[in-house]
């Protein structure tokens, strides 16, 4: 049977910890391995983490959410790896359900759905789909459960909230690139699986629950600004000088609905600001696209264009949300 390491990064959380370990532990499948990442939190979360039994890696300082978990993933011994945030509740078969799907269809990865704690019915996210306006859309959040969220399907993206990965993808296309801090780290991750020619399955009766950025709260400034900057951070790595043009209309189209969607938060300036504090690191982020081939961009354009289209499927069988009937109502689908 392969090994399960389970890794958990937090800050400053003891309280969720100390919900989140026995869930895990009591899983019918438990993970072999459950690593806390502790990013430096002035609370008690170390003592709380190894009481329950864990493994601690107690980082000095606070590196980010993606640098905690690729200390976990350097220290894990599993063949599988389970990431999830601090505040979600998986009910105990989650993991079994998950682990049996991806070895049965050897998938990459697995992810279930989420729920939103304290609003019953209500998803919080399944897998996530990017536009060709650099927009990630974690599908379903906000919207009511129902069939079209209960069938099983292939993805590319798989939100790092709660996902189980087999180590050769991490070995295959590297650790969670660190420059992304937070937020839109996961969609750069699924973007390179996608490129790479790696897919996982979303496993529908896998259901946990979460409270959602319950460390740096819900739209909050800090939330904001990071999603702004980095969706454009994610042109700069990405998008290719030819991929730039092609997708010109839609970009533009995709990034000023973004500055309105954090003005409904109250955050439109916030995220003026991170766009152009993401313009002063572009030429750092453009290196990577050294890597980037005729046939890899071929594969990145197709990608992003057929994720566009299940979006526009996805929104026309439940309902648009505000944003995307904006988008679709400017631009035609890929």
């Amino acid at each position: 049977m392969d090994a399960v390491s389970a890794i958990i990064p937090t800050w400053n959380r003891a309280d969720l910890l100390a919900e989140v370990l026995p869930g895990l532990q009591g899983q019918t499948r438990a993970p072999d391995q459950i690593l806390v990442v502790d990013n430096g939190s002035s609370d008690n979360s170390v003592e709380v983490a190894q009481a329950h039994g864990a493994e601690v890696i107690a980082l000095p300082k606070n590196v980010g959410f993606a640098g905690a978990v690729n200390e976990g993933i350097r220290r894990a011994r599993g063949e599988w790896l389970l990431i999830a945030n601090n505040d979600v509740e998986f009910p105990q078969n989650w993991l079994e359900l998950l682990l049996d799907r991806a070895q049965g269809e050897d998938a990459s990865f697995a992810t279930g759905k989420l729920l939103m704690k304290g609003e019953p019915g209500i998803i919080d996210g399944t897998w996530d789909m990017l536009s060709r306006g650099a927009y990630a859309w974690r599908c379903g959040y906000g919207h009511r459960d129902g069939p079209v969220w209960s069938s099983p399907r292939r993805i590319w993206f798989a939100p790092i909230t709660a996902a189980l990965f087999h180590r050769r993808v991490f070995e295959r296309i590297g650790l969670l690139d660190t420059r992304f801090e937070a937020y839109y780290e996961d969609v750069d991750f699924g973007l390179r699986c996608a490129v790479a020619g790696l897919d996982g399955v979303y496993e529908p009766r896998a259901v946990a629950m979460h409270k959602g950025t319950a460390t740096l709260g819900k739209n909050g400034r800090r939330v904001m600004y990071l999603t702004a900057r980095n969706q454009v951070l994610l042109l700069a790595k990405h998008y290719t000088r030819r991929t730039l043009w092609r997708f010109a209309w839609p970009l533009f189209v995709g990034q000023t609905l973004a500055l309105f969607a954090a003005g409904r938060h109250g955050h439109f300036w916030t995220a003026v600001r991170a766009k152009m504090d993401a313009l002063r690191m572009w030429r750092s982020f453009r290196n990577d696209q050294q890597r980037y081939t005729p046939a890899l961009e071929s594969n990145l354009i197709a990608a992003i264009s057929e994720c566009e289209r299940q979006i526009l499927e996805l929104q026309k069988a439940d309902g648009y949300d505000i944003y995307w009937r904006l988008y679709f109502g400017f631009v035609r689908s890929a």
